[in-house]
């Protein structure tokens, strides 16, 4: 089976990496497309993975007037690659380009607000997948699986954390707090409100608070102000996610950090005027992180959790809770591929 696999957010290949592995140990060719945006394409290099890259809009109006040359591009490299399948994880790309090639078209999608992207590809898609937490109904193309895309690679059965990442850093375990501030500029954070720092001095109070409870990490889409880059840890993406995962707390205003923080076992709060089914359902379910409006509310609840000298032993059991209850993702997305054709 030749399979073109649109990948648009580093999580997108973090997600598919095991699925690939897999897929490719049982003979299928598969190619890979992406927009070369943040660190996209070094992800995919770290993984080993070699993908074509098109044309990349950082601004929602040019986002809009560059559909028709986006899926120009991918027609192209389409119909000279000849899939017998497209999969993507909510692409308006890859389902217009399937529609034309006639050939199969299928998505897996976890962000509800993202509703421009998903009215764009639902009419061409063959079937959208969506986990139990997804809170919008997408009619008879949908299909719900009990698990988090996270898991496809965060999974103790795919992930097993480097103590020795902290050595490379000089970070001791659990001393560390990660801040994760966001752009707020992909199409579905239209009016999305995160932390808010009106000033440098704001997020300096902040930190300064934070302090107080362990050594504060910043990771930022943005380098505005000389403070963040005071506080931002440079470093190789393979090493995220044990960092990550040996971390006392995350509070960021980007959805996908705080939730693979959350799946880790590390206490996690979202800072958003939006939500996300996943996150409710990580909060409400499993008791794991919390989406909170603002950055008061926020700084209270990670202090009352830290101040719980037994918060981690807490998780910890809360982790394998929802692990127990959760399918083995990676299994079921290379079972609904093969399937199809």
């Amino acid at each position: 089976m030749r399979i073109l696999l649109d990948v648009s957010h580093p999580k997108d290949i973090n997600v598919f990496n095991n699925v690939i592995l897999s897929l490719q140990e049982k003979g299928h060719d598969i190619k890979l497309v992406a927009r070369a945006k943040e660190n996209t394409k070094k992800i995919i290099e770290e993984h080993g993975f070699n993908a074509e890259y098109g044309p990349h809009y950082s601004k929602f109006i040019n986002k809009l007037i560059g559909i028709p040359y986006v899926d120009y591009w991918l027609f192209k490299v389409a119909r000279g690659y000849r899939p017998d399948i497209f999969v993507s994880f909510g692409s308006p790309y890859s389902a217009h380009v399937s529609r034309i090639l006639r050939k199969p078209h299928i998505a897996f999608i976890d962000t509800e607000i993202a509703s421009f992207a998903i009215n764009l590809m639902l009419p061409f898609t063959d079937t959208v997948y969506t986990s139990n937490s997804f809170n919008l109904e997408l009619g008879k193309k949908q299909k719900r699986f009990d698990s988090y895309l996270e898991l496809a690679y965060l999974h103790p059965s795919y992930f097993s954390p480097d103590r020795h990442v902290l050595e490379k850093y000089d970070l001791n375990e659990k001393s560390y707090i990660l801040l994760r501030l966001s752009a707020l500029s992909s199409h579905h954070d239209i009016n999305a409100q995160g932390f808010s720092f009106n000033s440098e001095n704001e997020l300096k109070d902040y930190i300064d608070k934070l302090e107080e409870y362990g050594q504060i990490i910043i990771f930022s889409e943005e380098k505005n102000w000389e403070l963040i880059d005071k506080y931002s840890l440079l470093i190789d993406p393979k090493d995220f996610h044990n960092i990550l995962y040996y971390s006392k707390m995350c509070i960021g205003e980007g959805a996908t950090m705080v939730s693979e923080a959350a799946i880790l076992g590390v206490p996690s709060i979202y800072v958003s005027n939006t939500r996300r089914g996943y996150l409710d359902e990580l909060e409400h379910k499993y008791d794991l992180c919390y989406t909170l409006m603002n950055k008061e509310e926020a700084l209270k609840k990670a202090i009352f959790i830290i101040e719980n000298k037994e918060h981690q032993v807490q998780w910890d059991k809360k982790r394998e809770l929802m692990l127990d209850e959760k399918v083995d993702l990676v299994k079921y997305i290379i079972d609904e591929i093969e399937k199809r054709v």
